[in-house]
């Protein structure tokens, strides 16, 4: 009986924290990526609207069109792909938020690996 009571306890101490997803705060503005690649932070900026999404990198300014699944999950297609790759589309999926900005997770449409990355709000 002790171990049902504290299994109980437990599973509603954890039910009740959830973390934060006030995506909709992030459907427009101007944001920064920053990202670990062979050793080396790069940093990307972008700009959103609830269709059209602006990215520089490493001076290279790309245009994606933003379809939103839902709040929290949007696909990105590149315009003007240049090569096979970049004709595939990328899911991505808002994890957490907090007042800055948020976490999330993405891959190809249809690739079960996944990485994960963190955005900050610039605007």
């Amino acid at each position: 009986m002790n171990k049902i009571a504290a299994l109980l306890i437990s599973l509603f101490l954890v039910s009740c924290y959830q973390q934060e997803r006030n995506c909709k705060d992030f459907k427009t503005g101007k944001f920064e990526f920053t990202e670990e690649i062979e050793g080396q932070k790069l940093t990307s900026y972008f700009e959103r609207n609830d269709t059209i999404q602006i990215e520089t990198f490493k001076g290279k300014t790309d245009t994606a069109s933003v379809r939103w699944v839902n709040d929290c999950e949007y696909v990105l297609q590149k315009l003007h792909p240049k090569n096979r790759i970049e004709k595939k589309a990328i899911i991505i999926k808002i994890l957490t938020t907090n007042k800055d900005g948020y976490t999330f997770e993405y891959s190809y449409v249809g690739d079960a690996k996944k990485q994960k990355g963190t955005v900050t709000k610039i605007k």
